[in-house]
This record gives structure tokens, sequence and C-alpha cells, in this order.
């Protein structure tokens, strides 16, 4: 208990919650005084009789005032109303709550340096496939990569690279750990989450070995998701081993919504050359080491070639944001002839994050196009179901075309609270012809679309408001590539080993469900 009590998971939390009743108590104490000294200077005696009432009246306005800002603000319209429903219904205390945490943009500083750091890439971006080309291969497809194409973090296409897909931790680990044997000149890499363990204490040795081998290493990882997975102190230990170690978006003890836009990335690249993303953090669950929710379903995926520049110009633009250096030159990490890998298909690694740093949702939008575009079937494999009125249109529309839509969820939540927000959504959907398995044997973290035959994504982006919203994100867009067969392989064991759910599974407990529905409605503001 005493360690609980003194861990930093506990001690953030308790910041947040003091600071949080500290300014709540300085708007209303505020709007009293004010309230009260504008009767005080009018008559002290009409004071008296009518003071409260026009204290109330005046915090009716600011409550009016508050309600109509956030029904014509600009954001997800989900957003909106449980914004609203929170005003109203707790007063000035609900205005407090909406002033603080209702914004989901990085703060200015931030904005400033990711617009710096994305500039200094631009030239880089330059090249890849031609739209000619995308148009006359890829067809229909070419759509989604356009769209990408035309974003501010420009996701180019390319070709001469080589995929292997990864359908579970424990052939990734093997494979990763004998890439970066290989390593020569260097080694980034960038995860949501590690955790001291036989999987992390793995890829360290090598990496500290490599180091006094004259590799350069870096490492980022995101300061809330590895709360309580190490210390706060961590990096210094990394750096005093030669790697040059960055978290992201450190937790400050200040008030503020910017703790929300997380590094979600999964992102390896070695010598520029290989590169690796997906669902995998390194941990030992991930790798099923050890199963606190059953068989762990992850994948990823490897790159080899060209395309893993899409994924290495990620990596560097976002921890040079991180490292508030001065902007470093890229081109030293940059191979000046890639192998051949002819006849491979197309690969689009991008980016996704949150508002204004990304114009738009760029992680839904490439779902949505998928689920636009395909005429046969779309397979879908995600751990969260926590999605906003555009997508569950997009996923019905496309069953109602005739589209086979398949969605595998976990059977074994790690959140209950997310679990019970993922069940909340079934009805609706299936209702629309929508199928959805649970994983029986345990819990499913990886993120993948497959459509027809041709076209996959695998990545980081969950089908939920955080990594829609709030978090720095990344995945691969691949067309007719050599993995895509081993996806639809992996999709088609997990499904054989899931459980279909009915109507019926979804009408279970009734009084359960109520409160899944209620919750849902709030599920946007988290």
């Amino acid at each position: 208990m005493l360690k609980k009590l003194f861990s930093r998971f506990f001690i953030v939390a308790l910041t947040i919650i003091l600071l949080f009743l500290a300014e709540v108590a300085l708007i209303l104490g505020l709007g009293y005084f004010l309230t009260y000294l504008i009767i005080l200077l009018i008559n002290e005696e009409f004071a008296a009789s009518w003071g409260i009432l026009i204290v109330q009246a005046i915090s009716g306005i600011v409550v009016f005032i508050t309600a109509i800002h956030a029904a014509n603000r600009d954001m997800v319209p989900e957003t909106k109303i449980p914004w609203i429903l929170c005003i109203i219904a707790l007063g000035l205390f609900g205005v407090a709550i909406y002033t603080t945490f209702s914004s989901h943009r990085p703060s200015r500083k931030s904005r400033k340096r990711a617009v710096q750091s994305f500039e200094n890439a631009r030239r880089f971006e330059q090249g890849g496939v031609s739209r000619a080309r995308l148009d006359a291969e890829m067809r229909r497809w070419s759509d989604v990569s356009e769209a990408l194409l035309t974003s501010n973090d420009a996701a180019l296409v390319y070709e001469n690279t080589k995929t292997a897909y990864f359908p579970v931790g424990e052939a990734f680990r093997d494979r990763l750990i004998a890439d970066l044997e290989r390593a020569e000149n260097y080694i980034f890499m960038e995860y949501f989450i590690i955790k001291k363990g036989e999987f992390w204490n793995e890829i360290l040795e090598v990496l500290a070995r490599k180091v006094k081998e004259g590799v350069e290493v870096r490492f980022m990882y995101d300061d809330i998701g590895c709360m309580g997975c190490v210390n706060t102190f961590y990096p210094k230990k990394l750096q005093r081993l030669g790697i040059r170690c960055h978290k992201f978006s450190p937790f400050v003890p200040v008030l503020s919504n910017v703790h929300n836009n997380r590094d979600h990335r999964k992102i390896t690249v070695i010598d520029g050359k290989v590169g690796y993303t997906g669902g995998i953090n390194l941990a030992d669950e991930y790798v099923n080491i050890n199963s606190p929710f059953g068989h762990w379903k992850d994948t990823a995926i490897r790159l080899e070639g060209e395309g893993v520049k899409g994924l290495l110009l990620m990596f560097l633009k976002l921890y040079n944001l991180s490292a508030k250096d001065a902007p470093e030159d890229f081109a030293p990490y940059i191979p000046e002839t890639y192998e051949k890998f002819e006849g491979q298909g197309f690969v689009q690694p991008y980016g996704s994050g949150p508002r204004p740093v990304y114009p738009r949702s760029v992680g839904e939008d490439v779902y949505i196009n998928i689920l636009s575009m395909a005429r046969r079937y779309v397979w879908i494999m995600t751990p969260y179901l926590i999605i906003d009125y555009r997508m569950r249109e997009a996923l019905v529309l496309a069953a109602e075309r005739g589209v086979d839509v398949r969605i595998i969820t976990p059977h074994i939540p790690d959140k209950k609270v997310a679990f019970a927000l993922t069940r909340s959504n079934y009805m609706a959907l299936i209702k629309g012809g929508v199928k959805i398995y649970e994983y029986t044997p345990g819990f499913v973290h990886a993120k993948g679309f497959l459509a027809d035959d041709k076209a996959a994504v695998v990545g980081t982006i969950n089908l939920d408001y955080r990594s829609f919203m709030h978090h720095y994100e990344n995945a691969v867009f691949m067309y007719d590539t050599a993995a895509i067969p081993a996806i639809k392989e992996d999709m088609l064991r997990t499904i054989a080993a899931s459980s279909l759910q009915t109507q019926e599974d979804a009408k279970k407990n009734v009084v359960w469900r109520w409160v899944c529905e209620i919750a849902k409605l709030f599920a946007p503001l988290f």
C-alpha cells in the first residue's frame, strides 16, 4: 500500500486533482467576488435583498454563453453534446471543467516546434511513386494514397520495399533482435511503453553493446505511457550507457490538457534500410512471456528498402520535437542507395496526430477511405471499438453495399471501462450488417485493416477517440505487397479462434448495457 501511495502514478494523479480543485476554487471565488462587488457598488440594501438572485442570474448568463461557445466550436461533433451537458448540469463548476480540459490542441510552443521540425524534413520528402503510376497500377486504391500525399505530413508512396508480417509478438521479437545485432551505423527506436523485464532487458543489452561498437543509438519513449514501468530518471541511466534517450512530453505539475497528446507510435529504424512498426510495445506481455489477459494477440510489419525512409523521417521529426535542440540535418541518416526489391507492390508509411499539427484526423480518414473503396471485404483487428458517428456510418454503409465487414475485438479486456464502451457499439453495428468476433483466447492488441486481397494497414492506430484525436500515431498503408497474403491467413486463423457476436449477446445484462450507453455519451471527453 505504501509503495502505491508513493508511486509516481499516484503522485501525478494527486497533483492533477489538487491543481484542478485550486483552479475551480479560483474561478468560482473570483466569479462570486466580482458579482457581489458590482452589487455592493450599486446599493448595499439592494444587495442584501437581491444579491443571491443576481449572482444566480450572472452565473446563468456565464453558463449560457459557455454552452453556446461549445455548440459552435470547431471540434468533433460527438464532443459537443457531453460538454454542453457538463456545463449546464454543473454550472460554474462545469464551466471551469470545460475551460480547463476541452481543448485537444498541443501547446503553442509544441505546435511551433512541430512546424519547424516538419519544415526541416520537407526537402527530404521528395520523389516516391508518381501519381500517374499510382492511378495506373493501384486504380481505385490510389485515392487512399493520394489523400495521404496531400496531408501536411507528406506521406510518400514507395516501391522496391520488401515486407514481412509478424502475426504474434514472439516472431517479431526474434527478428527484431537479429536485425539490431546487424546494425552498423545507427539504431533509432520510438515506443509508447517500455517495461523492465526479460524482453526489454534483452533489447537493452544489445543496444548497450552496439554503442560500444560505435553505432549511434537514439531512443524515445512516452513519459505517461511508461509511468509505473520505469522511474522518472530512467533516461539518465540510458544516457550513461551512451544511448541518446529522451522522454516525449514529460509530465510537469501544470494543469493542462497538453498531457493528452501522447506519443503512441512504435517505430524501429536500423541504418535507414530496415524498419518496424505495429502494435507491439517493448514489454513482456506483448511477446507472451507473461499472460495477464490470456494470449496477447499482436502484430507488426517489417520493411526493408526504400519505404523505410518514411519511418525514418517520422522518427526524426518527433525526436527533434522532443529533444528541443536546434533542428538537425537529416541528410546523413538517409542512405544514398537502397537494395532493389522489384515486384513487391507499394508501401506508404504515414503519421497521424492532434490538430492543428495535423489538419485532419488522418488515421480515421484512411480507415474510412478503405471502407469506401472496398468491394468484397474489409477485415479489421482492434483492441478498442470506441467510434464516432463518421466511423460507424462508414462501417454500416460498407456492409449495406454488400461488403463483408468483420471486426475482431478482445474477449478478455485489459481495461474494463474501454471494454464496456467497445461492447456498447456492438448492437448498432450488428444491426447494420457488420460481423463482430471476440478473440476468445485472450486480448487483441493488433491494429490492422485488410481489404479485397489488395490493400492493408498495419500500425498503431486504434478505432477510438484517443488515437483519432489526441495521440501521435503511425501506420503503413500497403498495396499488393508480399505481406498481404500472410495478413489474410492470420485474419482467418484469428476469426476461427473467435466467437461471433449476435444481437442476443449484445442484449445481455440490461442494466449494464444502459450504464455503457451513458458512458458512451462521455467517451469523446477521455
